[in-house]
């Protein structure tokens, strides 16, 4: 196999997504627990994950191949670097390491990673096309990472695990929403429902940009509350800060290249997580 083919192969991981899917993992497994998981446990719930994601998006490159022509022609296949034989032979590698990994952890886990591989699967298959109810299924994968964690050491209903988790499901659901503003030409190729297509682009960035608000002000609960020392306020203003801005450029109609401020909102929220992990590993559970 040549090297063009196989970088070809590996840029169908989109390899951030699924690694961020990792590392929320990791944030509800020391959520769950106020200290650092067993090395097993940090493994096993990082890769589960890692390749659970990873298999929903290889199958999105297969089921949005004509799509992708007009709104990512550069993606690996749109582009005719890799086969479509190819694509489901390596999702179907992945998805069975994800569950055997998972059924590792314990059987909890295993269903919850079938449930989170089917709602994938569903979604690129059918749903994707149905607007809000496709971002809603999106953001529920998104937001169970943080739950996963929890699950592998133990601890599934940690108050912690689930208010990261309604934050994960909020970021990822105000991205969709604003992703799917842009990509309104290609939706309506394929006869989707967006927001976008329905209420129009501007209202449907109003609607992206509210959630973010939202966001923002839950973002702070923790504090009020008393359920996180001050200390981690920091990398959640850092990322309040950067969706507060990001979003105020995807109001901007005239702001240059806007996919750019939702990959921005992305990595500062990925960027945060690991500040926090960092937080707690050299202070510990302050």
């Amino acid at each position: 196999m040549s090297k063009t083919k196989v970088w070809a192969l590996f840029r169908l991981f989109r390899i951030e997504l699924p690694f961020a899917a990792g590392i929320s993992v990791l944030m509800g497994e020391l959520l769950a627990l106020g200290h650092f998981p067993t090395a097993r446990e940090m493994a096993l719930g990082f890769l589960s994950v890692f390749f659970i994601s990873a298999a929903a998006l290889i199958i999105n490159d297969y089921f949005d191949l004509e799509i992708d022509k007009i709104n990512a022609p550069e993606r690996s296949l749109a582009a005719g670097l890799v086969t479509e034989r190819e694509v489901i032979g390596l999702f179907t590698a992945v998805t069975l390491l994800g569950l055997i990994l998972s059924s590792l952890i314990s059987l909890t886990a295993l269903l919850v990673a079938v449930l989170v591989w089917a709602v994938g699967f569903l979604y690129n298959w059918r749903f994707k096309k149905t607007g809000l109810l496709g971002n809603l299924m999106v953001s529920f994968s998104v937001g169970m990472t943080f739950v996963f964690g929890g699950i592998t050491v133990g601890q599934p209903w940690a108050r912690m695990v689930w208010f990261f988790a309604v934050i994960g499901m909020l970021i990822d659901l105000g991205e969709e929403i604003a992703a799917d503003a842009l990509d309104v030409a290609g939706d309506r190729q394929i006869g989707s429902s967006s927001l976008a297509i329905v209420l129009g682009q501007e209202t449907a960035m109003k609607i992206s940009a509210s959630v973010f608000l939202l966001l923002v002000v839950l973002s702070l609960v923790p504090f009020w509350l008393g359920w996180l020392a001050l200390v981690y306020l920091f990398p959640l203003l850092l990322i309040d800060a950067v969706i507060l801005y990001a979003t105020a450029k995807l109001l901007d109609s005239k702001t240059a290249a806007p996919r750019t401020y939702i990959r921005l909102i992305y990595f500062s929220g990925l960027a945060g997580m690991i500040i926090f992990l960092l937080i707690r590993l050299f202070l510990g559970d302050v």
